[in-house]
């Protein structure tokens, strides 16, 4: 993985990656304790009904990106949505309202609706080889393992020594940062197209059979990350009785989960593949709700603690097998200069799955209690998940057929045997530009 690290441009972009993600983790932190402040046991409502509001800001403004960000240079529309976010978490602690506290999400999550998936969309540029955008990708899986370890330990730390309000002056400081190292690199100009509909990325991941199999994994993913996000601060104060500052460690045993998988799954991918890498990440998801459910029953016992945190690590590790592979299947899918959009659909769709997730785990949590929420959340993942299998083609699904008219770096050859006046090689079917033949 260091050797993607020598790539100036992508060193940057990775730095300002990673400190953009811890400032975040701080907000995630500070906003669970805000709402609790406000809402008390109903904290997760209001968390629910937060993050619903920033999943819809994804859902209408990455369309939008993907549709015209290729027409404004790349470097200023990062910085600047960066810039945006900063002013919006200079704001935040001073909200006295929960409607307040709905507005500035929103502002927040419109400006990284834009950063993330032309963020995004900058990597395969940058690293064009495979096997480096490879190791790119579980570079940014493990940034936001890392993120979800060190944010909540960096948090409970600074709980121990500030109110939590404070943990927004970290947000500020690391888009701030974010926003510099990206305007110190020089980024590729992306490729001319002309004018797409806001709908072509959407229209891309219903043509193509492995990214409509991605859309139900991704509702999988969203249903475990949505309970964890949502009910952890009720599980930490409300079920076990623990104070504000074990809410971190809740978190970040997610995310030692997610690191594991992630540290391991270059080598596996190319022993496996993406298909069973992902299908089986999802599949596991069903089992650890089902374990999830006998701790919730649970009346008392010291042991649910260490159970909580196996768990959430166990969550962690069946998304971070399905969302780590993900930008491999984007990138093979989609033509290059239709790579913004494609990414853009990834981000809004997935997010779109959020949009269900996040309130139906804080109302339901609420309403009826975390064992229901399990019960509803468990059922969706697991429906989800066995929609992934059927969707996507098997192995023995696979063609083999040439490409002539690539030039030797493009990244769908990578690998590929040399024929005549083309590239021969196999994979799974794709019904994109590239494989307009395919039956």
């Amino acid at each position: 993985m260091p050797t993607v690290l020598r790539n100036r441009t992508y060193r940057h972009l990775f730095a300002a990656q990673v400190v953009a993600l811890v400032g975040t983790g701080l907000a995630t932190v500070a906003l669970g304790l805000l709402a609790y402040d406000m809402a008390g046991a109903a904290a997760g409502s209001v968390l629910g009904t937060a993050l619903a509001i920033k999943m819809t800001a994804y859902v209408l403004i990455a369309p939008l990106v993907g549709a015209f960000a290729d027409r404004v240079p790349r470097r200023a529309l990062l910085v600047g949505a960066d810039l945006i976010r900063a002013a919006v978490a200079l704001a935040l602690p001073f909200v006295d309202r929960i409607w307040q506290v709905y507005v500035l999400v929103f502002l927040l999550q419109s400006a990284s609706a834009v950063f993330t998936p032309a963020f995004q969309a900058v990597i395969p540029d940058v690293l064009p080889d495979e096997r480096d955008y490879t190791r790119a990708l579980s570079l940014a899986r493990l940034a936001y393992d890392l993120e979800s370890l060190f944010s909540p330990a960096l948090a409970a730390a600074l709980l121990s020594v500030v109110t939590y309000d404070r943990l927004f002056t970290g947000t500020l400081l690391g888009f701030l940062v974010s926003a510099a190292l990206v305007g110190s690199t020089v980024l590729p100009r992306a490729a001319r197209r002309a004018r797409a509909p806001v709908t072509a990325g959407a229209r891309l991941f219903l043509r193509v059979p492995q990214l409509r199999s991605l859309l139900a994994l991704n509702l999988a993913v969203a249903a475990a990350s949505a309970l964890v996000t949502v009910n952890s601060v009720v599980y930490v104060r409300e079920f076990l009785g623990l104070p504000a500052g074990a809410v971190p460690l809740a978190l970040g045993a997610y995310g030692a989960g997610s690191m594991v998988v992630a540290l391991a799954l270059p080598r596996v991918l190319e022993r496996a593949g993406e298909r069973a890498v992902m299908l089986r990440g999802a599949l596991s998801l069903g089992l650890v709700f089902a374990a999830l459910g006998v701790v919730t029953a649970s009346g008392s016992g010291s042991w649910r603690v260490g159970a909580l945190l196996v768990t959430w690590a166990a969550f962690g590790a069946g998304c971070s097998a399905v969302l780590t592979p993900a930008g491999r299947l984007v990138r093979r899918a989609a033509p290059e200069r239709e790579r913004t959009a494609a990414f853009a659909a990834q981000f809004s769709l997935s997010h779109a799955c959020w949009l269900v997730t996040y309130p139906l785990a804080g109302w339901v949590g609420a309403a009826a209690g975390l064992s229901a929420a399990v019960v509803v959340l468990g059922a969706v993942a697991l429906a989800a998940a066995v929609g992934a299998v059927r969707l996507w083609p098997r192995a023995d699904d696979v063609v083999e057929h040439e490409h002539v008219g690539l030039a030797a770096d493009h990244p769908h050859v990578s690998g590929a045997v040399r024929a005549g006046d083309g590239w021969r090689h196999s994979h799974a079917r794709l019904a994109d530009g590239l494989h307009a033949a395919h039956p």
